[in-house]
């Protein structure tokens, strides 16, 4: 068994990137509330952008952060392993945002490391409009060490499966959701749209972006916690356990943990858990 450690650049530690602008246009963000089946009015009609868009302005940055401190033979072992977004308002079309990442954490795990990077946007005003760390986990690294911070806390309090949920949301994935998916949120990556790559990968065939499917558990979390007031959400985080793909139908379960608090998972009807450790929180 080797012990021969990979080398992670832990001085990319807090070194913050460039910032990146993107203007939102209502029709982009229309787009991406088609792509994922959203039916909230807000979000159709263009007067808020739906909450997991805010990956789209920083997408490319938060992946050239991440892969910077992490060794090439590591690169294409990346998995998304969890994702957490803090909202101080809503995206509108209209904003032009600056978005800026740093990597705030390496962690060394049993069978891989776990880099964590935190980007920020703010508005033209300078305002803050929201803040996510990406969790990026890189299968059979080995680094016996940790540096920075761990990705945040949102984990799943197992007595809570001592009673039934309070909510239960069924959704289903369209045989085009990935391709729709791919174009209106800026993510080509071939295993969600080219079927033969998907499966020289080691997957059953085209998967649906984590992304994707954390946006439809946004939709529903906001019936349950704020129907018809998706501005109200105020954090929403996951941990990506396993891949769903378009064929599957979701039920996401929902339990009260406090006032405008939530904790879910999700699961598809073949019985594999997609999303663990969700965590939705609402404004009163």
């Amino acid at each position: 068994m080797t012990t021969e450690q990979h080398v992670f650049d832990t001085g990319g530690i807090g070194r913050w990137s460039d910032p990146v602008e993107f203007a939102v246009d209502a029709e982009r963000a229309i787009a991406y509330a088609e792509a994922t089946n959203d039916d909230i009015p807000a979000h159709l009609d263009g007067t808020f952008a739906p909450p997991v868009f805010a990956v789209v302005p920083p997408f490319m940055l938060l992946a050239e952060t991440t892969m910077a401190v992490v060794p090439d033979e590591l690169m294409l072992r990346i998995l998304h392993g969890e994702q957490d977004f803090r909202f101080r308002r809503p995206i509108v079309p209209g904003d032009v945002l600056t978005s800026r990442a740093a990597v705030v954490g390496i962690v060394g795990k049993s069978s891989g490391v776990v880099v964590t990077t935190l980007a920020r946007t703010h508005d033209r005003g300078g305002e803050l409009v929201n803040e996510q760390y990406f969790t990026g986990y890189f299968r059979g690294g080995r680094w016996d060490d940790g540096a920075g911070e761990a990705p945040p806390e949102h984990t799943f309090d197992p007595a809570l499966r001592e009673r039934a949920p309070d909510a239960a949301v069924v959704q289903k994935f369209d045989a085009d959701q990935t391709h729709r998916y791919a174009a209106a949120s800026g993510d080509p990556m071939p295993i969600h749209t080219d079927d033969d790559i998907a499966r020289q990968m080691g997957l059953p065939g085209i998967i649906v972006h984590g992304l994707c499917t954390m946006a439809f558990t946004s939709h529903a979390l906001i019936g349950v916690g704020a129907p018809g007031h998706p501005e109200r959400l105020t954090r929403m985080a996951v941990r990506f356990a396993k891949p769903a793909q378009p064929k599957h139908t979701i039920t996401t379960d929902v339990w009260r943990t406090g006032a405008g608090s939530y904790a879910f998972d999700t699961t598809t009807d073949e019985g594999t858990v997609v999303i663990t450790d969700g965590l939705a929180e609402f404004a009163s």
